[in-house]
C-alpha cells in the first residue's frame, strides 16, 4: 500500500535536515502504535518538488509531495485517519491531497529509481560499521541480507532475488546525511532486483538497505 501526499507550499524554510520530522508526522497520523520495536516494513520519500535553496533552508513554493508506503494493510485505515484529523505536517506545510496508488505488475528483471538515499552498512572485527557504496562489490549482498530479514519478519519466504546498485547510473553519488546527531554516507543511485516478482513488490513497499522507518531507501 502506498500514499501519495500532495503538501501546501511551506511558510517558514525548511530545514536541510528534515526527515526526522517526516518520522515524527508518520507515528503522529498513525496513533498509538508498536513499529518502533518492530524492523520497519514501511519506508518514504524524501519531500519532491520544485525546490529553491537558501543559506536559510529549503523553500517549496509550488508545494511538494511525498508518499509513505506500507507492506502491512492494517496501518491504512489509521493513516489516512490521522491526516483527516491532523493535516499539518511541519513548517507551515499540510496535506492538501491524499492517493492510494497501487503497485506497479513486476516482472522478473525491474530497474527502481530511489526516492531517498540507501544506507547500506557492515560489521567490522572491531564492533564498528564500515559504510559501504555503490562502488562496493558486496553492497548487492548486503541490501539482499537485510530485505531478506524484513521478508522472514513479514512471514514471506522468497530467497530466490538478486539486488545490485546500477553501477552504470552516470549520476551515482554518495550523500553524507546527519540523522540526530550521526553521520551517515548514503547512496543516491538505481537499484536493479531480479528474481521473485513477489520479492520485487516487498522491496517497492517497504525500501531497500537500512532505517527504511527513518527515511532511507525508498523505491520508485
Amino acid at each position: 500500500m502506498r500514499l501519495h501526499l500532495k503538501l501546501t507550499p511551506n511558510t517558514q524554510p525548511v530545514d536541510f535536515n528534515y526527515q526526522h520530522k517526516l518520522t515524527g508526522n508518520l507515528h503522529k497520523w498513525l496513533g498509538q502504535n508498536d513499529l518502533h520495536d518492530k524492523i520497519s516494513l514501511y519506508s518514504f520519500s524524501w519531500l519532491r518538488g520544485d525546490v529553491e535553496t537558501s543559506s536559510d533552508g529549503l523553500n517549496f513554493p509550488q508545494g511538494a509531495r511525498w508518499f509513505i508506503s506500507f507492506w502491512e494493510n492494517e496501518y491504512s485505515s489509521d493513516l489516512i485517519e490521522g491526516i483527516v484529523d491532523k493535516p499539518s505536517v511541519a513548517y507551515g506545510m499540510e496535506v492538501d491531497e491524499v492517493q492510494i496508488v497501487k503497485p506497479p505488475e513486476f516482472k522478473d528483471k525491474w530497474r527502481f529509481k530511489v526516492s531517498s538515499p540507501v544506507l547500506v552498512r557492515k560489521n567490522r572485527d572491531d564492533d564498528t560499521r564500515e559504510h559501504l557504496t555503490y562502488k562496493d562489490d558486496d553492497a548487492g549482498d548486503y541490501l539482499k541480507r537485510t530485505l531478506t530479514r524484513k521478508l522472514q519478519e513479514a512471514g514471506v519466504v522468497h530467497d530466490d532475488f538478486k539486488i545490485e546498485f546500477d553501477k552504470s547510473y552516470s549520476g551515482a553519488r554518495t550523500k553524507l546525511i546527519e540523522l540526530k546527531g550521526t553521520k551517515l554516507k548514503a547512496n543516491l543511485c538505481p537499484i536493479l532486483m531480479e528474481g521473485d516478482p513477489e520479492a520485487i513488490k516487498f522491496a517497492w513497499n517497504v525500501g531497500i538497505g537500512e532505517l527504511t522507518g527513518s527515511g532511507f531507501g525508498a523505491l520508485c
